[in-house]
Parts: structure tokens; C-alpha cells; sequence
């Protein structure tokens, strides 16, 4: 992601924090940028209930197809079909309306000016050998996720979980085909976890698919070649704020001291978040403007009245959620300023509050980036 350089905001959680603390810095002097992925303590998952779960069979070797291109070809003509009942229903809830018809027909004559870099992609995601996709996590709709691994299995490497974006509606793993082949590149492993989208699903619905995805790479992945004890999460959009949502939630859960977890946020070395939201209360009214009405983003969310319940910005600063906050990994936030989609004060605030509340917080803001730029455009 490179760019003109980036303003940063960051904190320690040795650095002592006022109720009246000032916290927000931001300017164009950045100092050498740690790396993103660096090594981790190591962490036993040993304590942890384990789920039985549905697990591929045969060990793994060399990274080989999941399926046969026949069986792929099956599978895509069934989801092809349940995508279409869905866009249906969804259609239904967005009527005719200018707003979301100008950003379909602006996304369309986006995808075809990328269409060269989409198809070498895409060719990559089909037919490399270094791709497992469709790996089962759960037993709802959509619970698959792809793994992209290195060339070279010659020890654990660390991995990298992450949730696609989509508006809550058309997310789908293969999205993530970019990212995982760039990192798979650097010696990572990348799980792109799939989860069900609105009409199919809610926000409640996409949570749990998140956090069953990162509870089996929590659990499996050391059988693929992966470093339980480097296990990064990441989001992208709304990806972003479904991962949030899934960590928060965990964190939640340990600090109540409940017995029944699969996977705990000692586990993630890291948080990074791209271009994400997380505090909807904050943002209905821009998606309203934006094409994505107020009736639609409230049916996805469950309500107004769940809005706080699903946005994390808000759930850390209920004082009964404190010890929660104390348990969460390093969080690394990215954010252009030209971000016109989700702007950029939505990384801002949440870095704040995370800062005010003493976690190791960095916001990581690049001027003239779009909300695309960091994930998209900059590797193609």
C-alpha cells in the first residue's frame, strides 16, 4: 500500500491514560513503519474447548485442489441459482430508486476498466495449485473459506484471516483473491472466510459465520502448514466492521468468564482494519445519501434499536465492557482520506475511543486514498 506519506495516530498500553487525556495527533511526520506481520509469542490454544467441526480429509503435503473442476463447476451453478432467488428478494427491498442504480452502474464501468487485472487474478484463483478454496468452517450456508499458501512449505508460516467487504450484501471470499496472493507472495497464508450476505443472512448471522471462520483456523490451521502462535485477523469495509464485531464479541465473552469458547482473542496477534466502520449510528444517514437506504441498512442491521449492539465504537465505552477492551490484540487501523464511501472520521473515532480506553491503538491514514485504493488499485 504505498502512498505519499501516511498520518498516524498510536498508543501503548504502558502509557498512562486520563479521563481528560487528549489523544488525537495526526500529521505527516511518520517514523520507520514496523512491519505488519511480525513474530508472536507463542501462545498455547491447549485450554480451549475444541468443536467438532467437519474437516477435510487426507493431509495436506503440497497445497492441492479442494474439489475437481467438475465439482466446482456443480457448486458454482448451485450458488448461482441461490444468488439469484436472493438478488430477487433484495431487489424487492431496494425498489427503484436513483441513488443505488447510479453506484451499480458506476461499480459496473469500474469492474470493466479492471477487467486485465481481474482475469490474471482470477486465473490465478481457478487453476493455481498454491489455492485450496471452498474448505468447510460450519454447517450454515456459505461457511467456506480459501486458503492461499506460499510456494515453499518449509516450516509455519504466519497467517493472515480475513473478511472480505461487500456493503453487507455482496461479499463474497473470492474477493479477497488479491490480497491472497500478494501475501502468499511474502511467505503468508491467507484464509478468506465466506459468510452469508443480506437477504440471505443479517448482522447477527454474519458475526457468527465470521467468528466460526476464525475459530477453525484458530484450531486447524497448524494441519495446512500455518503458525497457531501468528495468527493475524483482518478486514476489509464492511469486513472490517463484521471482524471488529467478532472480536469485540469474543472479548466479551472471556471477560465474563464463559466457559463455552472455541477460540479466544489471545489468539490474534493482531487486528487490522481497512476502510471499515464501526460505529453505524454514526453512518446511516451518509449510506442513506450514498445509495444504501435507511430501510435496507436497518433491515441488514436488525433494527434501529440494534444499531449500538453491532457498532464496536460504542460497545467499548460501556463501562461494564472495560475489562474487555483490556484483552483486545494490538489494533492497526488504515484509512485514505478520500474515502467517500465510509469516510475516514470512522477510523479516526475509533481509534480515539481505543486509545482513550488505554489499547495499543495506530491509525494509519494516507491523503488522497479512496476507499478502493488500499485494496484494490494499488496491487493491480
Amino acid at each position: 500500500m504505498t502512498s505519499s506519506p501516511p498520518a498516524t495516530l498510536s498508543s501503548n498500553r504502558n502509557r498512562s491514560f486520563g479521563t481528560e487525556t487528549t489523544i488525537m495527533s495526526c500529521d505527516n511526520d511518520q517514523t520507520d513503519a514496523k512491519p505488519l506481520l511480525s513474530q508472536g509469542s507463542s501462545v498455547s490454544s491447549g485450554s480451549f474447548n475444541q468443536m467438532q467441526r467437519r474437516r477435510v480429509s487426507g493431509k495436506l503435503g503440497k497445497p492441492g485442489r479442494q474439489q475437481s473442476f467438475s465439482r466446482d463447476i456443480g457448486h458454482a451453478a448451485a450458488e448461482t441459482y441461490l444468488l439469484t432467488r436472493l438478488t430477487i428478494t433484495l431487489l424487492r427491498y431496494l425498489g427503484v430508486g436513483y441513488r443505488w442504480i447510479t453506484r451499480l452502474a458506476a461499480l459496473g464501468i469500474y469492474a470493466a476498466l479492471l477487467m486485465p487485472g481481474f482475469l490474471q487474478v482470477a486465473y490465478y484463483y481457478f487453476f493455481s495449485s498454491q489455492v485450496r478454496r471452498s474448505i468447510v468452517y460450519g454447517d450454515q450456508p456459505r461457511n467456506r473459506l480459501d486458503l492461499y499458501f506460499p510456494k515453499n512449505l518449509d516450516g509455519p508460516k504466519p497467517v493472515v484471516a480475513f473478511v472480505t467487504g461487500g456493503a453487507w450484501i455482496i461479499g463474497y471470499k473470492a474477493w479477497g483473491s488479491l490480497l491472497g496472493q500478494q501475501l502468499a507472495e511474502r511467505d503468508i497464508i491467507v484464509a478468506c472466510i465466506d459468510y452469508r450476505n443480506f437477504p440471505q443472512g443479517t448482522i447477527g448471522d454474519m458475526v457468527t459465520d465470521a467468528s466460526e471462520g476464525i475459530s477453525f483456523i484458530c484450531n486447524n490451521i497448524a494441519e495446512y502448514g500455518g503458525d497457531p502462535n501468528r495468527i493475524y485477523l483482518m478486514g476489509q469495509s464492511a469486513g472490517a466492521h463484521i471482524s471488529a464485531c467478532a472480536l469485540l464479541d469474543q472479548a466479551i465473552r472471556e471477560a465474563k468468564g464463559e466457559e463455552s469458547i472455541s477460540w479466544s482473542v489471545s489468539q490474534i496477534k493482531a487486528y487490522f482494519g481497512l476502510s471499515g466502520g464501526y460505529n453505524l449510528c454514526k453512518l446511516v444517514d451518509h449510506f442513506n445519501n450514498r445509495g444504501l437506504y435507511r430501510s435496507l441498512f436497518l433491515s441488514i442491521m436488525e433494527g434501529e434499536e440494534s444499531l449500538k449492539r453491532f457498532s464496536p465504537g460504542v460497545r467499548i465505552e460501556d463501562p461494564s465492557n472495560r475489562n474487555a477492551v483490556s484483552l483486545l490484540p494490538p489494533v492497526i487501523l488504515f484509512h485514505g482520506t478520500a474515502d467517500y464511501s465510509i469516510p475516514s472520521f470512522a477510523s479516526k473515532d475509533f481509534a480515539a475511543a481505543l486509545q482513550r480506553l488505554g489499547a495499543q491503538t495506530e491509525l494509519i491514514l494516507f491523503d488522497g486514498k479512496t476507499h478502493s485504493d488500499l485494496f484494490l488499485q494499488t496491487f493491480l
